[in-house]
């Protein structure tokens, strides 16, 4: 298991270019092994500052370190190296519909096998192990030769998560994990989350825009609004007044997922 990393983001722009400024001088500092939430709505931010962190999106100013890596100073190889650590889920689950779970879930060994592994697709014992350890985390084992195309949104997204475990990472980065789950999935997948930072120590940053998710399963939040952070500070602390700072508006109905069931 490697060990987890911190994150640090000191006065970070970012200008796409269409004019469009996504980030505007943010800084935090995220220590290893916290649980974090970073809030606010769709524009926000959200999306723009947790790609920073693996380089999917490019700093235009300021610095991204993460771990013993400054993310803004890499480039090719070495920007692969660094993603090999940093878990990634999506809105969108991201596996291939038509490839069983179990090969799904291998996809997260690449970047850690050798190139003729991974060209004649055979793991090592070692992968094989790590993969069907990650799926028995999320409680998909007995899915593992199930299509991809053939589970459940909720199903996928423990896919997707033991996908991202299987990479043994340093961080994991949800962006907005849950945003296509019913409330009873919601709840357990960010439960999957909470009890993965507990058990291994991993840092997990989870973009969301529940207010309700944020307060239950995360120990930090930070509402960004466009492009600024607005508030830092411990979630199950933040007030109502705060989350309308954040969303720039009255809270809504939808901005609540709902109790579990």
């Amino acid at each position: 298991m490697e060990t987890s990393w911190h994150v640090e983001l000191d006065r970070v722009s970012v200008t796409y270019p269409n004019g469009t400024r996504a980030l505007k001088e943010a800084s935090l500092r995220i220590e290893a092994g916290e649980m974090v939430s970073i809030v606010g709505l769709s524009g926000s931010g959200k999306s723009t500052l947790i790609r920073t962190i693996n380089g999917l999106v490019r700093a235009t100013g300021g610095t991204v370190a993460v771990g013993p890596h400054e993310v803004t100073a890499l480039r090719g190889r070495a920007l692969r190296e660094l993603r090999g650590h940093v878990g990634m889920i999506f809105q969108g689950f991201n596996l291939a519909e038509r490839t069983d779970v179990y090969h799904n879930v291998l996809v997260g060994r690449f970047a850690h096998a050798p190139a003729w592994r991974n060209l004649l697709g055979i793991p090592s014992p070692d992968d094989r192990e790590i993969a069907l350890t990650a799926l028995d985390s999320v409680g998909m084992l007995e899915k593992v030769w199930a299509r991809g195309g053939a589970l459940s949104g909720g199903q996928k997204q423990r896919v997707a998560i033991a996908r991202a475990l299987s990479q043994e990472p340093s961080i994991m980065l949800a962006d907005e994990p849950v945003a296509s789950l019913d409330p009873p999935t919601a709840h357990a997948v960010m439960s999957d989350l909470r009890r993965i930072n507990a058990e291994r120590g991993l840092t997990v940053l989870v973009n969301i825009h529940m207010m309700d998710l944020a307060r239950e399963y995360t120990t930090r939040m930070i509402g960004l609004r466009a492009g600024e952070i607005v508030y830092d500070g411990p979630a199950q602390d933040a007030t109502d007044a705060d989350f309308e700072q954040i969303y720039g508006r009255p809270i809504q109905v939808r901005d609540q997922m709902g109790a579990a069931g």
